[in-house]
């Protein structure tokens, strides 16, 4: 069992001096954040390809512990629809060759307009992927958080399959009127949908998207703690993945829940830079 605890990227504006060492710059972000988290959320490939010389230097700037958890291509999730798609996959987890070590899990995030009617599609997809990766699964189509027929078919497809269904909590995102730019942006972006609780696979995934103030998301975390530590308990390795409205606070977040958790998170490279500096007292 492990927990592989992350943020849904590894560089931000706000970081350095905090997160990130004084002064780093954007090529030392990532084996910054390294020291501090063993996972990641590789956003990124949703949108675009990288080159093999950025993976190269993604696979060079992490320990081997480390996990990256990269999206599927969206040409992949989105324009296919899951349909002539062999290529494109084999060339995708061709390009990820030297993080094949050090990949947690490959999440495919399916629109909205993917509905039971896909089903089958579905199916025929996850049977075809190659069998020595794990994967992980993001739904947004309502039918499937209705406690129905629809929901409980794509429930047994993905025990069936050995494929881990995301659970996505933005119910601290929703909580409070939109008033800041950062809110709205969050709002207009995140799905709004019921709370799935069910680990289809032995690495389940849970996305906690939380308000900037990371004191406002504690009455929402009391229901997980539970899950969290049957899961790990049962020698499953659970990804967590930590979100705030622009993400500026989601490292405090991160830690704050660490310590719920009763473990150790190490110490941050920049609160280190500022200390040895006399700006920060420990």
């Amino acid at each position: 069992m492990s927990l592989y605890l992350g943020l849904p990227q590894w560089s931000h504006p706000s970081w350095p001096g905090q997160l990130l060492g004084l002064g780093a710059k954007p090529a030392e972000h990532l084996a910054h954040y390294a020291t501090v988290f063993n996972s990641v959320e590789g956003n990124t490939t949703f949108y675009a390809l990288p080159t093999p010389d950025t993976v190269q230097r993604w696979a060079d700037a992490v320990p081997d512990h480390f996990r990256f958890n990269f999206k599927f291509p969206q040409t992949i999730s989105h324009q296919s629809d899951l349909v002539s798609a062999d290529k494109q996959v084999s060339d995708f987890i061709r390009l990820l060759a030297p993080l094949h070590d050090k990949l947690g899990l490959l999440t495919l995030q399916l629109p909205a307009r993917f509905g039971p009617e896909g089903l089958a599609r579905l199916a025929a997809f996850i049977d075809r992927l190659p069998r020595a990766f794990r994967y992980a699964l993001e739904v947004r189509h309502p039918e499937f958080f209705a406690k129905g027929e629809a929901e409980r078919a794509l429930n047994r497809l993905l025990m069936e399959q050995g494929v881990n269904r995301v659970m996505l909590d933005s119910r601290p995102l929703f909580s409070v009127q939109a008033t800041t730019p950062a809110l709205v942006d969050a709002q207009g972006k995140k799905p709004r949908l019921p709370v799935h609780l069910l680990a289809t696979a032995n690495a389940p995934m849970v996305r906690f998207i939380g308000l900037p103030d990371p004191a406002a998301n504690h009455p929402f975390l009391p229901s997980w703690l539970p899950h969290w530590r049957q899961w790990l308990s049962e020698g499953k390795d659970l990804y967590l993945y930590i979100h705030t409205a622009d993400n500026a606070q989601a490292p405090e977040l991160a830690r704050q829940i660490t310590r719920l958790l009763e473990q150790e998170m190490a110490p941050w490279p920049g609160e280190n830079d500022r200390a040895r500096q006399g700006v920060l007292r420990f």
